[in-house]
């Protein structure tokens, strides 16, 4: 019997969402022009399916969007969670050295693999 893909067998998802960092009183909060400061995390979340998952990376990146005062000025400020950008299922149990997520690059120049690889 095939195993579904969007199921991890272990229980375990890992999952990146974006904050995006805004000053609250500025005009140009919603301007898809601006430019901002924007964090992705990577968290690993344990849940029984991808929904389940899902539900419980959007509740962690949600408790990161509380207003606060920021910088000497103590200027309003706050984390804007804008959505999930991975969310895949971990198939191994975690260990060191387990696999928990890969990608494919298809008909990737030599010269380009080499410029992933960090020094």
């Amino acid at each position: 019997m095939a195993h579904d893909k969007n199921v991890s067998p272990v229980g375990w998802y890992v999952a990146s969402y974006l904050l995006r960092f805004i000053e609250i009183a500025d005009d140009f909060n919603d301007d898809p022009e601006h430019r901002f400061t924007a964090w992705e995390n990577t968290v690993i979340v344990r849940a029984s399916s991808l929904e389940e998952a899902y539900d419980r990376v959007v509740a962690i990146a949600n408790s990161e969007t509380a207003p606060y005062k920021g910088g000497s000025q103590g200027v309003p400020v706050r984390w804007v969670f804008e959505g999930i950008s991975m969310l895949l299922p971990i198939y191994e149990e975690l260990e060191v050295g387990a696999e928990i997520f890969w990608q494919e690059h298809k008909g990737t120049k030599l010269k380009n693999i080499r410029k992933w690889v960090k020094g």
